[in-house]
């Protein structure tokens, strides 16, 4: 049996002042999918860009999905623009891919890889996403470096 997607058209609303946005689910996660709470979900935006996320609920009515500002610049809307979702429950095991250099790192402070280990999926892609970022490659030692330092400190996210 094939689970069929969920589609819905919905206003891009700001969150507040801040340069965040997010939709609106217009149903009940409850109904769909036995969950009050966070659903983790598999998205395409406009029938192209992709998205790994979650619906959740943030002190209103109904739960919401966030459109970063790299989905909103992909597809290239702002907010009060029309978006078109096709939505499914995410029911894969999320992994973090991690490089080579960083994954020596952690082999030299197994404390620090064994608290990692323990990490949501969010907090473990923000560590490595930080450290993938750096332009320099002096930049990224000292990230991973500073990553080890903010682990072992308890730091659970950047």
């Amino acid at each position: 049996m094939s689970i069929q997607p969920i589609l819905f058209t919905a206003i891009i609303k700001q969150n507040g002042e801040m340069n965040a946005a997010f939709v609106e689910f217009p149903f009940s996660t409850e109904e769909l999918f036995n969950k009050k709470g966070q659903v983790k979900i598999k998205a395409i935006f406009d029938g192209k860009v992709e998205y790994r996320g979650s619906l959740a609920k943030m002190k209103s009515d109904c739960h919401i999905l966030g459109l970063t500002q790299e989905i909103r610049n992909q597809l290239g809307k702002t907010f009060g623009d029309e978006v078109t979702v096709s939505l499914l429950e995410d029911k894969e095991e999320r992994t973090v891919e991690i490089a080579d250099d960083i994954a020596l790192v952690f082999k030299e402070n197994p404390v620090a890889k064994a608290l990692f280990d323990t990490m949501s999926y969010t907090h473990k892609k923000e560590y490595i996403r930080w450290i993938d970022d750096a332009k320099k490659p002096e930049t990224r030692e000292n990230r991973k470096v500073k990553m080890i330092q903010m682990i072992l400190n308890g730091k659970r996210g950047i």
